[in-house]
């Protein structure tokens, strides 16, 4: 019996130095659908990092890029359901769940560049759509750059008429289909991942992206043609569950806003420059010909998609529409 006390009285000895057990991770499943070496890539890469250094591991960042957790058509009801914790998803997927303000950022020419884009995003109306959020159980941390589209196909595109009859992958948008079908062209939803695919077998004729996207999606590999046109705009904003969000502890959630913050600036500090660098690479590829427009030819793919913006003034809401175009003149002054 003795000899069992002493033994038991070590054990305790034993255990009461190693301390309590440490405390599980918070695990946030952060799932993406572009590639690891695109802007938004690297920039949930850097929140991972920063997160979980300045929660000193209490805070675990697993990263799904690729679609290799979700695709876009499915992550934002699997964030809903708490099945995963942080998005990225392009402005255009907030449309389907109601908050069409959003899709104002798809109105072509409506940016003219990222300075602009800026002056919109952290003034009034960028933290009023974020708000509009909450009531859909997610909360908005920030807006992510990705760039400026360019038009890709089998065929050149220069004039409003080149566009008649080409099928075009698009993203879920009411205004992006307003947008190819005033140009004549027949618009196709399509999943981000599936675009390659579809591309190459001739399910669609072409898609318009960012140069990072085409260049590590290898679209370029699988269209003769991209016309550098900067007519329209793809970013990301950053969500989370807000429930989770809600629930985490002051301390965390407070370490990870401010790992969110220097991700954001270190994002969208290189997202100009990737898209720059994805565009020679392509170039020097010689697997597609880049056209560039002209002023002049521009001009005309302007008016001709001028009507869209009193088209969709019902759906985005004139307001919106108009303290967007305020903004963003101010920004230009």
């Amino acid at each position: 019996m003795r000899t069992f006390a002493i033994a038991a009285s070590i054990a305790a000895l034993a255990l009461g130095l190693a301390g309590p057990a440490s405390a599980d991770p918070i695990i946030i499943k952060f799932s993406h659908v572009v590639a690891t070496d695109t802007p938004k890539g690297k920039a949930s890469e850097k929140f991972k990092e920063l997160a979980e250094k300045y929660t000193g591991g209490k805070v675990k960042i697993e990263v799904y890029p690729n679609s290799s957790l979700y695709k876009d058509k499915e992550e934002l009801e699997a964030l809903q359901l708490g099945s995963v914790q942080m998005l990225a998803p392009s402005n255009s997927k907030f449309g389907p769940l109601g908050i069409r303000e959003f899709e104002v950022f798809d109105l072509p020419y409506i940016l003219p560049d990222l300075k602009t884009l800026r002056k919109v995003t952290e003034g009034p109306l960028g933290i009023r759509l974020l708000k509009l959020l909450d009531s859909k159980g997610i909360t908005g941390l920030a807006y992510w750059d990705n760039g400026f589209k360019q038009m890709s196909a089998n065929k050149k595109l220069v004039t409003p008429a080149d566009y008649q009859g080409v099928k075009f992958r698009i993203q879920s948008s009411r205004v992006l289909q307003a947008q190819f079908k005033t140009l004549g062209s027949l618009p196709q939803v399509m999943a981000f991942g599936e675009v390659y695919q579809a591309l190459q077998t001739g399910v669609v004729d072409g898609q318009e992206n960012t140069w990072s996207n085409i260049y590590t999606q290898k679209m370029y590999e699988v269209q003769k043609y991209i016309t550098e046109t900067n007519h329209g705009y793809i970013g990301y904003v950053v969500i989370v569950n807000k429930k989770f969000w809600d629930d985490l502890p002051a301390d965390i959630r407070g370490q990870l806003e401010k790992a969110m913050k220097e991700a954001t600036e270190y994002g969208n500090d290189i997202a100009e420059k990737e898209n720059i660098e994805a565009m020679e690479a392509i170039k020097k590829s010689g697997r597609s010909t880049i056209l560039v427009a002209t002023d002049a030819e521009n001009a005309a793919m302007r008016k001709a998609m001028e009507p869209i913006y009193d088209d969709m003034a019902k759906r985005v809401g004139k307001a919106t529409i108009d303290e967007f175009v305020k903004e963003a003149a101010g920004a230009t002054n």
